[in-house]
């Protein structure tokens, strides 16, 4: 590859500008700009890689992913369609006008349909060709959300555990359709993307439950061990909250396993909204959740563990028939320089707090003090704590 100086040097050449004529006519030059456009394409192409995979969430991932996109072609929109939990249907959509993220007011409940056709054909379509190919084995309210988003071009994210999710390309805003180099260029960058995306989702499963998608026990409690050494410096006070769902056991009996999963599945999610991003919500085992609340001290996470508490027992869970009410129990231990206890001994005392909460009626917060418990009698429409 020649540099700015080297083209320049090639350009004075004696031989050069006797022949240029001949080079001009014979398409030498124009070939020459054809190979430093290639070039350029490549630089950004890797730039764009090397910016793809410095980043550390899937949401990272994908606004790198716009930004590419956006700079390479500047298109009237991406959307993205995507499975945030591989083992469920679910669709979370992402859309971004003009770099940055809007509502396209259209719901996709599915990518399942469309699996078959890009397991066999894996590279950017159009539209249009990807209607004409598929419609005939999708039923047309399957394909009826994609045809009123009305995307250009089609570019699916393939891994090893199937389709991801789709890239929904709009029309260019200053230029024609999409030629074969620029489908080129979406198809090697979408193989960063979905390698990005792969190396993301190896750590996701180290470190989460597969069924709710809460951390897992392992990264819980290399987590609690980095929060006792932090409060052991001096610095602010953590909080730790352990969970029960009350009469677990009747879900599965009485419903079956089914019922239970799904209840599960919605107490994570109720409390990963409740929580901050700095937070540690987990899947303790079986029915036990905890939450881990760095820089957190007693009453501040009383007032989260009761906001969880009652956003659960408000739920309302998806299930035919449907299901009784959900509420759970708590037990809530702080720790600070003065705690002098080791990672077994902080959940111990979470614990002993969520027995008494248990032994007191459930659907209750107790909170674990120093030397005693403090019971707080609140539950659901009853008046400010009482300590004790």
């Amino acid at each position: 590859m020649k540099t700015d100086d080297g083209a320049q040097d090639f350009l004075s050449n004696p031989q050069i500008i006797k022949n240029y004529s001949l080079l001009q006519d014979i398409g030498v030059f124009s070939h020459i700009n054809q190979l430093n456009k290639e070039i350029k394409d490549c630089k950004n192409l890797l730039a764009g890689a090397v910016d793809i995979f410095n980043r550390t969430t899937i949401d990272e991932i994908l606004d790198a992913t716009v930004w590419k996109i956006s700079d390479q072609f500047l298109p009237s929109f991406i959307v993205f369609l995507w499975k945030p939990l591989q083992n469920r249907e679910d669709i979370t959509i992402k859309s971004y006008r003009n770099y940055k993220m809007c509502d396209i007011g259209v719901t996709v409940p599915t990518i399942a349909p469309f699996v078959p056709f890009f397991r066999k054909f894996p590279k950017p379509i159009a539209f249009d060709m990807f209607t004409y190919q598929i419609k005939d084995s999708v039923k047309a309210e399957e394909l009826t959300p994609l045809e009123k988003i009305n995307p250009e071009i089609l570019i699916p994210i393939l891994g090893p555990s199937g389709l991801y999710g789709i890239v929904m390309v709009g029309r260019k805003m200053l230029e024609e359709g999409y030629n074969n180099e620029e489908l080129f260029f979406l198809e090697q960058l979408m193989g960063f993307v979905s390698q990005a995306i792969q190396n993301h989702l190896h750590y996701e499963y180290s470190v989460r439950d597969v069924k709710t998608g809460l951390f897992n026990h392992g990264f819980f409690m290399t987590r609690l061990g980095e929060e006792l050494a932090r409060t052991k410096r001096g610095e602010e006070a953590a909080s730790l909250m352990v969970m029960d769902v009350d009469k677990f056991k009747n879900f599965n009996d009485t419903y079956g396993h089914l019922a239970g999963d799904r209840v599960l599945e919605c107490i994570a999610h109720t409390i990963k909204q409740a929580v901050r991003v700095e937070d540690v919500p987990s899947r303790f085992g079986g029915e036990e959740f905890t939450v881990l609340l760095p820089n957190t001290p007693r009453q501040t996470a009383w007032i989260v563990a009761e906001r969880i508490r009652t956003s659960i027992s408000a739920m309302q869970v998806p299930w035919e028939p449907p299901l009784p009410q959900v509420t759970i129990s708590i037990g809530v231990v702080s720790f600070d320089l003065r705690a002098h206890a080791a990672a077994d001994e902080i959940i111990r005392r979470a614990d002993e707090a969520l027995y008494q909460s248990k032994e007191n009626g459930r659907n209750r917060t107790t909170v674990w003090g120093a030397g005693l418990l403090f019971r707080i009698q609140r539950k659901t429409g009853d008046t400010a704590p009482v300590m004790a």
